[in-house]
Parts: C-alpha cells; structure tokens; sequence
C-alpha cells in the first residue's frame, strides 16, 4: 500500500485489521467508563466512593502484572487476546443486564469492576507486547503511536456517544453496546494470521521467569528510567475516569453532556499527541521528549485547580491529554525497541503494573482529598507531586555517571 510515512505501519495487512477491531472495541469501552463512572455518583454522590470503584478496579494489576509477563512469553498472544475479550464482553452484559433490571447495587459495580481489573491485567500485556509480533522492528514506533492514536480517537468518540445515549436513553445501553463491541475485535484476531511459535520448551518455572524479567529491566537504565517517567505519569496525571467526572459535577455543574463533552476534550488531545508523535516517530524516541511532554501534563492536572469556566476546563484537559499520551507512547516505544524477543512479556508486563497498577493509588488520593477538602485542592496537590516527581527524574538522569 502507498501510504504516507507517518502511517506505514497501516501497510501490514494483519496490523491493519488488528488495529480496526481494537478501535471499535475501545470506542465501547469508553461508553462504559462514562456510563459506570456516571450510575457509581448517581448512586451515592461520593467522590470517594468513584474513586474506590477505580482503585478496585486496577488493584490487579498491582498485584498480578508481573506474573502476566511470564504466562504471556509462554503462549500464543493471539489466542490469549480472544480469550480476554470474551470475558470482557460477559462483564459488560452482566452489568448492563443489573442496571436494565433496576436492582443494581454499588457492590455489584465494585465485584464486576474488580473482575475487569483482572481480566484487564492479562490484556494490556498481550496487547502491549503483540503489537511488535505484527510489524517489523523499524515500524514499531509508528505502530505504538498509531494504536495510541486509535485508543484516543475512541476517548473522543466513546464518551461524547455515551454522553448523548445516558441523556436519551439511560445508561444500560450504553453498557450493552460495548459488550457488543467485543465482538468485533474478536473476530478482527480471527481474521489475523497465527504465527508460528519460535520459543523452545520451558525448563523454568514461572517464578523463575519472572526474576529474569525483573533482573534485566532493573539492570538496564534505559528501561529504569523509562518506567520511572512512566510511574509519575501514571500516578499523578492518570486518573481521569476520577477527575473529569468531579470537574464536571462538582467543579462545572455539568449534566451528562457536558460530562461527555469533557472526556471527549481528554481524547482530542491525546489523539492528537498520538498522530504528531507517529508522523515523528522515524529514529529512537528520546528521554528529553518524555520528560518534557511529562512536565507540561503534570502542569495541566497543576492548572486545572483554577478553572472555573467550562471552555477553560475544556483546553485543559486537551492540553494534558496531549502530553500525557506523548509521555506514555514514547515509553512503551523504547520499552519494546529494548527489550529482546524472548524477553518482551516480562517487559511489558511491567509496563501494564507501573501503567495501570499506580492507578488505584492516585485515584483513591484523588477521591480522598476531594472528599475531605475540595476538587480544586485534590488538582493542585496531585499536580503539584507530579511536578516535583518529574524534576526529581530529570536530575538524577543529568547528574548520572557519563
């Protein structure tokens, strides 16, 4: 195919319908992120309680990325990913089914929230590390940047669609499309060809393989300090299925729409990082880069303590959507362009546990201070700890033994 530089990867046939599954898969993920973000302050206009149902959420991966490595080194990602779709498409229909029912309870939405944590844990790291196995080493930066770009695009269209069908028709349906969204890249990884598999027998246990794989990153800095970036990112910047909803009801004063609207800014900005950073991404990405796209988006939850109009609240959430999208992308980019082939699982498992495990911990921060003191000082503590996180990175890279 004669495509422009900065979509080659769209030239890999099975890349292509990989990547169209996942992007129609995200887009309902997305609904129900709103959705259940919106039924959980329905219920009991908690802040705290929001935050609690995304720390039960990413706790697994806290727990169980590391282990996730090693299971996905050992077997076919292909087949993993079918699998950990499945169950995700049942999580939402159940959910959906208690919410149409009108029996849903917050315990119901914190279980099914803790089971898609764990399914969750297994499918970030196949996805993350599948992503190379469809593209050559070369197009490996551009395809992350890519998958950024259709991960995001979802965030605009997933939340401003589930925005609309809440304010029309409620929130089951927009739980139940994303369970019929599954069905899509389940069978877009059909349609993908199975690649043989290289890897000889194991005669390690699983908990040996996984000291290997925390033996390697922690003695190669380049992947030290990539995961270091990655964890400020995650922990202070991250968290916006907590933040926007508390900007937009308790901040803003915004029904579903508006709400909607305000996750949809986070997606065009975060698309937006994604398409500049893969027109871009022809050589190495660069620590420089990932510092300063960290620095602006820690300056962006920073700033966002101040907003008090809806179009401000708006600008900054595109402008952090689009750095912090920088700062991950990069990441992953030199995490896999590191790591060697039999190593890439156990890498990138540590990738899904500093991406998603810090998570519960920076949304339960988020909620705690929101609910004790306000949402503007919960932005400016959390911004605040960012910054100083990334200027601490920042001088130990420089001051580091040449």
């Amino acid at each position: 195919m004669s495509l422009p530089a900065g979509l080659r990867s769209l030239r890999h046939r099975d890349y292509r319908i990989y990547l169209s599954g996942l992007v129609l898969s995200q887009v309902g993920r997305w609904m129900q992120t709103v959705a259940q973000s919106w039924l959980v302050l329905e219920l009991t206009r908690s802040p705290f309680q929001l935050g609690l149902i995304a720390t039960l959420q990413f706790t697994p991966m806290l727990l169980f990325s590391v282990f996730s490595g090693a299971v996905v080194d050992r077997l076919p990602k292909r087949r993993l990913l079918v699998f950990t779709k499945s169950v995700s498409a049942a999580q939402s229909f159940l959910l959906a089914a208690l919410v149409w029912s009108g029996h849903v309870q917050y315990w119901h939405i914190a279980g099914l929230a803790l089971l898609l944590g764990l399914i969750n844990t297994l499918d970030n790291t196949t996805r993350q590390s599948y992503v190379s196995e469809l593209v050559p080493r070369e197009d490996v930066g551009n395809a992350v940047a890519l998958s950024s770009a259709g991960f995001n695009s979802a965030r605009i269209v997933g939340p401003a669609i589930a925005g609309l069908l809440i304010a029309q028709l409620g929130i089951a349906p927009a739980i139940m499309v994303n369970g019929a969204s599954f069905i899509f890249v389940i069978g877009a990884l059909l349609l993908v060809r199975e690649r043989p598999d290289p890897r000889p027998a194991r005669t390690t246990t699983l908990l040996e393989e996984v000291r290997e794989g925390l033996v390697y990153a922690m003695s190669t800095p380049r992947i030290r300090l990539a995961l270091g970036v990655l964890f400020v990112v995650s922990l202070f910047v991250f968290n916006f299925n907590v933040y926007v909803p508390l900007l937009a009801r308790e901040v803003l004063h915004q029904e579903a729409d508006g709400f909607g609207f305000l996750m949809a800014s986070v997606g065009v900005g975060a698309v937006s990082g994604a398409l500049a950073l893969g027109i871009v991404a022809h050589s190495r990405p660069t620590m420089p880069l990932a510092f300063a796209a960290c620095l602006i988006a820690c300056a962006g939850i920073f700033g966002m303590s101040w907003v008090h109009a809806f179009w401000a609240g708006a600008l900054a959430l595109f402008v952090t959507g689009f750095f912090s999208v920088v700062v991950t992308a990069t990441c992953n980019t030199m995490l896999q362009l590191t790591a060697p082939d039999a190593l890439r699982g156990r890498v990138m498992s540590l990738y899904t546990l500093v991406f998603g495990g810090t998570v519960p911990f920076g949304a339960f921060m988020v909620g705690l201070i929101s609910e004790h003191w306000s949402v503007p000082i919960a932005f400016l503590a959390m911004g605040s700890a960012g910054l100083v996180g990334t200027a601490a990175l920042f001088a130990g890279w420089r001051l580091r033994p040449r």
